[in-house]
């Protein structure tokens, strides 16, 4: 039986990797996909959804537009790395399918409601603010999600936005903050675990050589943000962050960590959207999140490779 999931995300290349990965893929029955502001505006990320819906041939699939912006504070984007339209890379058609009507928080909550108790994870592969306004404005769905697998944070990789945050928590920390408050099990996918899934050069073309439109496209999307990943960090390629929420979802035991206590960062100026990992487990605070800190990178590449090439 699929697992029921609903992607929330801010495409975004690695996003639409992830949200290929999650199509292509009879394990995982994409309920919707609702964007959110984050890499860059929601015009964009609502637009990039479909094209990437389109491209996987699932125009079905119900798109909805969330929150133009975090709960508190003005938006950061990331379009230093992602590019202008959050796609660039290959030439890619305007979507012919349509965004769905309604708010994407609206449905959120309806299909919690609407579906049994603990069968719908929810995926956040950017800000958390769709899934902590949904919490807001409806209380009681949080009772009934399976689980909340989110790529976000990091502990010993620190920060990629700033010295201390991770770009997806610190762009909403106070949505984080009540994401992780939630007492919905969490599983976190952090920098820790997604710096370790590099787009290498053979892995790059290993994508390329499956031959298909999607197999180009991952190509070229990796072949154009590794390049700002791999001046900065002086790496062999470029993170492949969003992709390892869905990865796990299919494959668990590619991936290994710790349930320890995350406490998000809120009111320091100097390390706003931090993610306060209690790794070593110092302190009594109780464990609230699976998060982890290694994986199989072979085992990742060769099932994203085998997916996005059936379709």
């Amino acid at each position: 039986m699929p697992r029921k999931i609903i992607i929330d995300t801010d495409p975004g290349q690695d996003d639409a990797v992830a949200i290929l990965l999650a199509l292509a893929s009879p394990e995982v029955e994409v309920l919707g996909v609702v964007a959110v502001a984050g890499n860059v505006p929601l015009d964009l990320t609502s637009k990039n959804a479909r094209i990437v819906c389109e491209l996987a041939g699932r125009p079905d699939i119900k798109v909805f537009e969330g929150c133009d912006r975090p709960m508190r504070h003005t938006l950061v984007t990331a379009e230093h790395v992602h590019g202008k339209t959050g796609l660039d890379g290959p030439a890619m058609p305007d979507p012919t399918m349509p965004l769905q009507d309604g708010h994407g928080v609206d449905f959120i909550i309806e299909t919690l409601r609407a579906e049994a108790p603990g069968t719908v994870t929810l995926c956040p592969l950017g800000p958390l603010t769709n899934i902590a306004t949904a919490f807001e404005k409806a209380p009681d769905i949080a009772d009934r999600v399976q689980e909340i697998v989110l790529m976000g944070g990091a502990y010993f990789q620190v920060g990629n936005i700033t010295p201390a945050a991770e770009f997806n928590i610190y762009v909403d920390p106070e949505a984080a903050d009540i994401v992780f408050k939630s007492g919905c099990p969490v599983t976190v996918m952090p920098l820790d675990v997604t710096h370790k899934a590099l787009t290498t050069a053979p892995r790059v073309e290993a994508f390329r050589a499956l031959g298909t439109e999607a197999g180009r496209m991952v190509a070229e999307w990796t072949d154009f943000f590794e390049r700002f990943d791999k001046e900065k960090y002086g790496s062999a390629g470029a993170p492949l962050h969003d992709p390892c929420v869905i990865a796990y979802l299919i494959q668990p035991d590619l991936f290994s960590g710790r349930h320890v206590n995350v406490e998000i960062e809120t009111l320091s100026s100097l390390t706003r959207g931090m993610t306060v990992a209690d790794w070593w487990r110092v302190t009594d605070r109780a464990p609230n999140a699976m998060f982890m800190g290694d994986l199989d990178a072979e085992g990742f590449f060769a099932l994203l490779t085998e997916r996005i090439g059936e379709l």
